[in-house]
């Protein structure tokens, strides 16, 4: 019995022009798929570069969403580097790697105080081993952690306070290290900011990317 058909060269090659040219304007799949006109699930099947591709009509729709003429888009360039928004909240540890793969990331960033959870996997040690089985980097950026006596906050609808009060914490020297140690392998690689909450407007990562996209000039992406 046949096996099922590979990808080819020019899916890949399309693949990764519209994921580049989505990211380079700060877009999530869902706003591209809206101003295409077509399903989320389609540009997925685009973006993943399948045997199974989307029509001429679809490719099309996404080039002019794009404002891009089709040779442009069918013209193959390199990861861009970057900066992604990953929480963990609601994912297994291997759909979350997954997400990174999908995504081509290259380091993640672990910007929680104390890296340790209740959710298998998400501790430090086991983190950094399921990401070194996928050839991805890991660091931890202790100060760029949010203190426990300011975590109440964020949960409770006093956002603004939460930031304010962690935007004064961001002027320590070790955080300040930390901030510049980010800005730089997020101009050279792909990172992805680590944190638990999925909405990242309740999590102090928003801060967090906030500064370092301003420093480095760099839009900051939703990990899908």
């Amino acid at each position: 019995m046949a096996g099922p058909r590979s990808a080819s060269p020019h899916a890949r090659a399309l693949a990764q022009r519209v994921r580049a040219l989505r990211e380079n304007r700060g877009w999530t799949r869902d706003r591209l798929a809206k101003e295409a006109g077509i399903a989320v699930g389609t540009l997925g099947r685009l973006e993943s570069g399948g045997a199974i591709q989307p029509g001429f009509f679809t490719v099309g729709a996404v080039a002019e969403a794009l404002t891009v003429s089709l040779d442009d888009l069918f013209r193959a360039v390199p990861d861009s580097p970057g900066l992604w928004s990953a929480g963990y909240e609601g994912r297994d540890i291997d759909s979350f790697v997954a997400s990174l793969l999908d995504s081509r990331i290259d380091v993640v960033a672990d910007v929680r105080l104390t890296p340790i959870s209740r959710k298998r996997g998400f501790s430090k040690t086991r983190l950094g081993e399921a990401l070194a089985e996928a050839d991805i980097e890991y660091i931890h950026l202790r100060g760029l952690g949010n203190p426990k006596d300011n975590r109440e906050p964020f949960w409770d609808g006093r956002v603004d306070l939460g930031r304010t009060r962690f935007r004064g914490l961001l002027q320590s020297a070790e955080a300040q290290s930390d901030l510049d140690r980010l800005a730089e392998r997020a101009l050279q690689s792909r990172v992805a900011v680590l944190c638990f909450e999925k909405d990242e407007s309740r999590c102090h990562r928003q801060v967090v990317l906030e500064t370092v996209s301003k420093q480095a000039s760099l839009p900051v992406i939703p990990l899908a």
